[in-house]
Formats: C-alpha cells, structure tokens, sequence
C-alpha cells in the first residue's frame, strides 16, 4: 500500500528498503499480449513446444515484459509525499537482465531509495534500487536504478 508522507520528509527516504510488492504470476497469456503489443514473437517467449527444447525448458518472459511491470509492482508500496499530483517515468540509469522468467513462475519488486532531489519547485527527482525477484529462485530476474518524477501540487490549489 502506498504511504504518503510531508514533502519536507521526502529527503530523508535516502537508504530506506521499502516492503516487497505483492506476488504476480506471469502466465502465457500475459506473455502473448505482451508480443502483440510490441511485435516481439521469437519463439522462446510464444512457442511452448519449441521453447521447451531449449535450455529453458519452456516459454520464458520477455527481458522488457519484467521491466514493464515496474510501474504496477512499484506503486504498490511508494513512499510518496503528501499533495501528489502525478508521477512520471524519468528514465533508469541501469537495468541488468541476471535470469529469465519463465511462464508460470511468479514474481515480484523490491526497492531501495537511493536519492530524492528537489530539480526545481514541486518536482523531486527520486531514483530507486530495484531488484525483481522470481519466487523460489535465488538469482533475481533484474536489477535496476528506475529515476521518476514526481509532482507535487501546493494545498491551496483548487481542482
């Protein structure tokens, strides 16, 4: 769950763990939409039965389908300050593929907050260690430094 605090509380996040995100499971369906959305069919992530005569064993998760779900895996335990008007997708700095995810294994995010900075009024640049872990395997599926931009409204603004 999301957790709102003071904007003047906001820097003081340097170094904070935040709670894991909730479980998801990545299914073949999951899977498929995500190639009809970006036109990506190699066989490894689409094709069950050749998929399952490489070293994976069977269909595997797209490397950009695992960093996609940050933005729903990631929300669900943000720290964020009070009088939030949006957050955006400033970019990452890193992003490291260990380990594929294959279908039917669950995953979720871990973060760790590695910078909040104030770029001009109302806008902190937050930056985050993120790791997605794959449930019952030790190596994580990625690693990564996500950057977002949150914007943050003054009280006395009307709607």
């Amino acid at each position: 769950m999301t957790e709102t605090i003071k904007v003047s509380e906001f820097p003081t996040l340097v170094g904070k763990e935040l709670k894991p995100s909730a479980w998801i499971e990545i299914t073949q369906e999951r899977v498929n939409q995500f190639a009809d959305a970006t036109n990506d069919f190699q066989f490894i992530h689409v094709d069950p039965e050749k998929a399952a005569q490489t070293p994976f064993g069977g269909p595997i998760a797209h490397g950009f389908l695992s960093l996609s779900l940050l933005s729903y895996l990631n929300a669900q335990t943000a720290i964020v300050p009070e009088n939030l008007v949006m957050g955006i997708n400033y970019g990452s700095d890193k992003v490291r593929y260990l380990m594929p995810v294959r279908v039917g294994k669950r995953v979720r995010s871990k973060q760790t907050i590695l910078e909040v900075s104030e770029k001009s009024p109302g806008q902190w640049l937050l930056k985050t260690a993120v790791t997605v872990e794959i449930e019952g395997e030790e190596t994580p599926a990625l690693v990564a430094e996500i950057l977002s931009m949150l914007v943050v409204g003054t009280q006395n603004e009307e709607a």
